[in-house]
C-alpha cells in the first residue's frame, strides 16, 4: 500500500456553504472519509467537520480523484441530498486525460461492474453478476497519443469511470489500479477531475450549478 501523504495546501477549499449545503473542492491524494488505519484519519470529511460541526458526507470521490464533493450541514439536508444522488437527479461531469484517441467523438459505455474481491479495492466488468453501469463520454481534444474527455456517469459505481475507460482501451493516465505501464508512467497522478455538479438545493429546491477548475496537468 502506498504511504498516505495527504496535501495540506489548501487545507480545505470551500466552493459554497450555507446552513444546509456544503460544496468542497477535494485535492488528489486526500481521502473523502477517514480510513480504519489511524494513519488514514485525515480526510476531507474530518477537515470539514472541524470547521463545520455536524457536517455529513453525502457521496465520495476516490482518494486519487480531485474535484467537487457535497456534504450536508444537518441530518435532514443529508436525507434530501442522499435521495437526489440515489435517484440520479444530480448531474456530474468529469474531465479525464486518457491513453490513445477514441475513433468517435461521443459515445457511451454500458458495462456491468462488481468488486474484484481477491484484489480489493479494484472493480471489474462482470456480465453475470455485475451491477448495471452506464457512462456517457465526449472527446474534447487529442494530441500526442492522449485525449481529453468529458465523462458523465449515469450510475455511480465504485471506480466506474476508471474501469469503463480501461475496458474500452483508453485507461486514464496515472491510474495506479487500471492503467497499463505506459499510461501509468505518463502522469504523476490520476488525471481524473470532478469538474461540474448540478443539483437542487435541499431546502429551497433551487437548481444550483458548481464548477471546479482542473489541475493544469490535465489540460496540457
Amino acid at each position: 500500500m502506498r504511504p498516505y501523504r495527504p496535501p495540506t495546501k489548501p487545507y480545505l477549499a470551500v466552493v459554497y456553504a450555507d446552513e444546509s449545503l456544503l460544496v468542497l473542492d477535494k485535492p488528489c491524494g486526500l481521502l473523502s472519509v477517514p480510513g480504519r488505519d489511524p494513519a488514514h484519519r485525515d480526510s476531507l470529511a474530518s477537515r470539514a467537520q472541524a470547521e463545520y460541526p455536524g457536517a455529513l458526507i453525502v457521496h465520495r470521490l476516490d482518494m486519487d480523484t480531485s474535484g467537487l464533493v457535497v456534504m450536508a450541514r444537518d441530518p435532514e439536508a443529508h436525507r434530501k441530498l442522499s435521495a437526489l444522488f440515489q435517484n440520479r437527479l444530480v448531474e456530474k461531469k468529469y474531465l479525464a486525460k486518457v491513453w490513445g484517441e477514441p475513433e468517435a467523438e461521443t459515445g457511451e459505455i454500458d458495462l456491468p461492474l462488481i468488486c474484484d474481491w481477491p484484489n480489493r479495492p479494484r472493480q471489474k466488468v462482470d456480465y453475470e453478476v455485475g451491477k448495471p453501469s452506464l457512462t456517457h463520454w465526449k472527446k474534447i481534444a487529442a494530441a500526442r497519443n492522449c485525449s481529453l474527455m468529458e465523462l458523465q456517469p449515469v450510475t455511480g459505481r465504485s471506480h466506474q469511470l476508471r474501469v469503463h475507460l480501461q475496458a474500452i482501451g483508453h485507461p486514464i493516465l496515472g491510474d495506479p489500479f487500471y492503467a497499463h505501464p505506459q499510461a501509468l508512467a505518463a502522469a504523476p497522478r490520476l488525471l481524473l477531475h470532478a469538474a461540474e455538479l448540478t443539483l437542487n438545493h435541499p431546502e429551497s429546491r433551487k437548481r444550483m450549478h458548481f464548477t471546479s477548475a482542473p489541475d493544469e496537468s490535465l489540460l496540457q
